[in-house]
């Protein structure tokens, strides 16, 4: 399995940026799916999670202006980043979890919010 972020970038804050993750499998394939984040000189952390059966849970500094959705047919999982805040700079990975448990990263996307 193999997972391919894009999109990132440098945006002022108070604006928005979507970024991909194409998943080589199929995206029917896992239990779980998501995103991190990790800021320099901090620990990763998690920025949204889906569950299969589930609803995306969100932390709580995000909720409300960031949005994750996928695209079924393209194998894709996006995250729609609004209202975006000098503090959500980071980079920004993907993730899924197979039915084993096995997880699996993307090679991360920058963004940076500054002005």
């Amino acid at each position: 399995v193999q997972l391919q972020a894009s999109g990132g970038g440098l945006v002022q804050p108070g604006g928005s940026l979507r970024i991909s993750c194409a998943i080589s499998g199929s995206i029917f394939d896992f239990n779980a799916m998501g995103w991190y984040r990790q800021a320099p000189g901090k620990q990763r952390e998690l920025v949204v999670a889906v569950i299969r059966g589930g609803g995306p849970s969100y932390v709580d500094s995000v909720k409300g202006r960031f949005t994750i959705s996928r695209d079924n047919a393209k194998n894709t999982v996006y995250l729609q980043m609004n209202s975006l805040k000098i503090e959500d700079t980071a980079v920004y990975y993907c993730n899924v979890i197979d039915p084993r448990g096995y997880q699996y990263w993307g090679q991360g996307t920058q963004v940076t919010v500054s002005s």
